[in-house]
């Protein structure tokens, strides 16, 4: 379900994407937006590793220094049928998890130390179930992908108004009078908005998904629930300090939110994720 979701987004995405770009200069300004975006978003996905650990703070720990987690994430690799990936810790009170790595071979997860100290062992493991679903489903890859096509929809529309405020720019000469003027207008201010709205809801779908991979991969779907009850409290307790580009990786949103935060947020209601997993468990038939 979470998969076909995120399809019609892409594909969603994708036809924004077509709609400006022929507004504005036909197939050339498609070409034009896509190659700029691409060429930007291929840097970030194979350092996309490097720039969320280092913004973040994190350090790779030894099995020495912390062998609980490391037997941990590798019980939960085997379950999942994927290499170990690099065990992170950040030294931080606020409960929170990570992954992060361009595929299986090269992924990354990382752990606050708040989220060692609160949660009982079958809590962290259905944690660390949630963030290698989130490699098994290769969202890192569908993020990059979903940022190219909205950069390149930001890219045209920024282009665009340029172009309106020295007379030039798009297809408007295919339009007639103020209409056309108004037309083109609504096109370049709210596709912008249209992109963004996708991508918070591609980013939303992931989680759900990382939600049923890990519930399916540690066979403790309730586990996980009571496990985002508990990061959910300390997270809103105390917040961490990111930097909002980033915080999209997180199992929950690591800033303060308000109303308006949380309608555009990247991360579902906690209290949704929770309602599906205890239906997954029933299900499932586990009631511990």
């Amino acid at each position: 379900m979470n998969q076909a979701k995120t399809v019609f987004l892409l594909v969603l995405l994708t036809g924004l994407l077509l709609v400006l770009g022929w507004a504005f200069g036909g197939t050339i300004g498609i070409i034009m937006a896509f190659a700029f975006s691409l060429a930007m978003n291929v840097g970030t996905y194979w350092f996309s590793d490097r720039l969320a650990l280092r913004m973040a703070g994190a350090h790779q720990v030894s099995e020495q220094d912390q062998p609980q987690l490391h037997r941990m994430v590798q019980e939960v690799a085997d379950m999942a049928r994927l290499p170990k990936p690099k065990v992170y810790v950040v030294q931080n009170d606020s409960p929170n998890a990570f992954a992060t790595g361009r595929n299986p071979k090269h992924a990354v997860v990382a752990v606050t130390t708040g989220i060692m100290r609160i949660l009982d062992p079958e809590e962290l493991k259905a944690v660390i179930a949630h963030e290698i679903g989130h490699v098994r489903n290769r969202d890192i890859l569908v993020s990059t992908i979903v940022a190219t096509v909205a950069g390149a929809i930001m890219f045209l529309a920024s282009i665009a108004r340029w172009g309106l405020l020295f007379g030039f720019g798009g297809r408007r000469d295919s339009n007639s009078g103020a209409f056309g003027l108004v037309l083109w207008l609504v096109i370049i201010i709210l596709a912008p908005i249209a992109a963004m709205l996708i991508r918070m809801a591609v980013s939303r779908a992931r989680e759900y998904g990382a939600d049923e991979t890990g519930a399916e991969i540690s066979g403790r779907p309730l586990a996980l629930a009571s496990a985002l009850r508990k990061i959910q409290m300390g997270a809103s307790m105390r917040p961490m300090q990111v930097n909002e580009s980033t915080a999209h990786l997180y199992i929950v949103n690591p800033l303060r939110s308000d109303f308006v935060g949380n309608l555009f947020s990247t991360h579902p209601p906690v209290e949704d994720r929770i309602a599906r997993l205890e239906k997954m468990a029933q299900r499932m038939g586990v009631w511990g």
